[in-house]
């Protein structure tokens, strides 16, 4: 009898050394993990940098969007300075408007594409419908017909003043993204614009006798 109680107590003291062994190890690992989720992911934190859709948000699709057809138009704008004004400082900050924003068109028609959003075409606004003159800054097309048709002095006044209003437009533009957007590049790009653009204009009233 002895015997058989000492063998009976040993089993149970085997039996609750092992399940006190195992609760420890389920502890200690539930422990790390939750440390660890703590530690790599802030709440609602999804989605890796660098992965397409991360780190932007509407507003910084609806800058691309709609910055995109209005550097279109001062891209087109610009063109016609080569064979119709009669200021060689005209016709140079034509040059430097097309150098800085064509690669400012290709920069974020990549990025509508990484977020899997709809890149504008030609000749639509950022609504998607034709015809670009409700957006801030934009020309109408009259105004679009009126320079094409200008040259020398008329075209260099022209083409001066509706650009004013262009990069006020553009600057408006920027200034809401730099304040609302939240892709870093984007908003980059956007201080970028404000500090050129800006700049531009004072130099374009300079040239008009303006400023």
């Amino acid at each position: 009898m002895t015997s058989r109680i000492l063998t009976r107590r040993t089993g149970l003291a085997a039996v609750a050394v092992t399940t006190a062994l195992v609760l420890a190890a389920c502890g200690g690992n539930g422990g790390e993990g939750h440390t660890g989720h703590g530690s790599s992911a802030a709440p609602g934190a999804s989605a890796t940098p660098g992965a397409p859709g991360a780190a932007h948000n509407t507003q910084d699709v609806a800058f691309a969007q709609g910055m995109i057809p209005h550097h279109q138009q001062a891209l087109e704008m610009a063109e016609l300075a080569d064979g119709r004004a009669s200021s060689a400082r005209v016709k140079d900050l034509a040059a430097r408007i097309e150098k800085a924003q064509g690669p400012e068109i290709r920069t974020m028609t990549g990025w509508l594409r990484a977020w899997g959003a709809q890149v504008p075409m030609a000749g639509m606004d950022h609504t998607g419908h034709a015809g670009m003159s409700g957006m801030s800054g934009m020309m109408s097309d009259a105004d679009m017909t009126a320079l094409k048709k200008a040259t020398g002095k008329d075209f260099d006044t022209r083409f001066l003043s509706l650009m004013v209003q262009h990069h006020r437009g553009a600057v408006e533009m920027a200034t809401t993204e730099k304040d609302k957007g939240r892709s870093g590049a984007a908003k980059a790009m956007a201080d970028g614009i404000v500090t050129a653009q800006n700049a531009e204009i004072k130099e374009m009233k300079q040239l008009l006798g303006t400023s």
